[in-house]
């Protein structure tokens, strides 16, 4: 059986694990400091990385394939792409925006010699249909930026909790955490998404979602900061983290509970936008709709889920799927390649 390494990096920790197949071995988050060079950023993680291996008594020599969490990347259609030295190019430059899981596959490449090595469904699957992309200027068309990686591993898993395929039913996913993302599954394509980094769609724990151009630009003339740091505020202390001091799910969830009358009133403006994107979706979709899905961490909240329940039940039925298992997605991805069950996809 294949023995497989999945690395998935984050801005201040690298999650590693290890599956045989399906059955994972081993799993450790590396908490670490991070650098704005690339090379000792490089330097640091795969450092780490074969120090946890090396308490793991498993030799490189002894993986098979790698998978890695891809990063940004030019738009490209869902599905497991071998890292390849234009998709690596890319990624060292930096060339469609910087994120902390375009070191994924530069470490993956690091370490695999002449294994395999792979990427599974990047924030940047563009399954856009045509007429989804225009917006109301011809240089800005409408970006495909999202938890991809997580709506389709539950999409997926929706399907075959039901004996579906996915390729053959229509759905709609709420990814809902520090970003939120709502997608329009069409037969195993998202064809309709909001940009859940740049401020598209619902506000979200930390994310300002979508404002008025014209509040934009008075909060840009009043303000004297670079185009970096407009946009770590706008994806990092807005929505729930602007109105009531903490984008936690938990902690905004105990501020209701002990009576806190704008912490509800926020969280349930919240709640309503994401409702208001889904039916917009149903639209796309012309109704039909096999399921809406939620997920992402704030979905484990019986709050949460019974309200967008009562909003949108009319249309399908509302399930969820609480949390993002990224490695389980990651490996997942991979191992249908191996299977034969997908083709694996090459980055041009």
């Amino acid at each position: 059986m294949a023995k497989l390494l999945v690395i998935n990096p984050g801005s201040t920790s690298t999650k590693l694990a290890i599956f045989e197949a399906d059955t994972l071995l081993q799993e450790k988050n590396i908490i670490h400091e991070s650098s704005k060079d690339l090379s000792v950023e490089i330097e640091t993680r795969l450092n780490l990385i074969r120090e946890t291996l090396a308490e793991w008594n498993i030799n490189v020599e002894d993986i098979d394939v790698y998978v890695a969490r891809g990063g940004m990347l030019h738009g490209i259609k869902g599905g497991t792409y071998a890292i390849n030295e234009r998709m690596l190019a890319d990624l060292r430059a930096n060339k469609y925006g910087y994120h902390a899981s375009n070191l994924g596959a530069l470490l993956a490449n690091e370490l695999k010699g002449e294994k395999q090595a792979y990427i599974v469904d990047p924030v940047v699957v563009d399954e856009m249909s045509e007429v989804a992309k225009i917006s109301g200027h011809p240089d800005y068309p409408r970006r495909s930026v999202w938890h991809a990686l997580n709506q389709k591993a539950v999409s997926r898993a929706y399907c075959q909790d039901n004996g579906l395929k996915y390729e053959e039913v229509n759905l709609i996913v709420a990814h809902i955490g520090g970003g939120i993302s709502v997608g329009a599954h069409y037969k195993g394509s998202c064809i309709d998404v909001n940009n859940a980094l740049d401020g598209s769609g619902p506000f979200s724990g930390n994310r300002i979602g979508g404002l008025a151009v014209n509040e934009v630009i008075d909060y840009v003339l009043k303000n004297n900061k670079t185009k970096e740091e407009y946009a770590h505020y706008f994806t990092h202390e807005c929505g729930l983290k602007a109105h009531l001091g903490t984008g936690s799910g938990l902690e905004v969830q105990e501020l209701i509970k002990g009576g806190n009358e704008k912490a509800k009133l926020v969280y349930e403006a919240m709640i309503y936008q994401i409702c208001k994107d889904i039916g917009a979706l149903a639209a796309v979709l012309k109704g039909n709709v096999e399921a809406i899905i939620i997920t992402g961490g704030f979905a484990y909240d019986d709050y949460l889920y019974k309200a967008i329940r009562e909003r949108v039940g009319f249309i399908a039925e509302v399930v969820r799927y609480p949390g993002e298992d990224e490695m389980k997605a990651l490996k997942d991805g991979a191992l249908r390649v191996l299977r034969g069950e997908e083709k694996v996809e090459i980055y041009r």
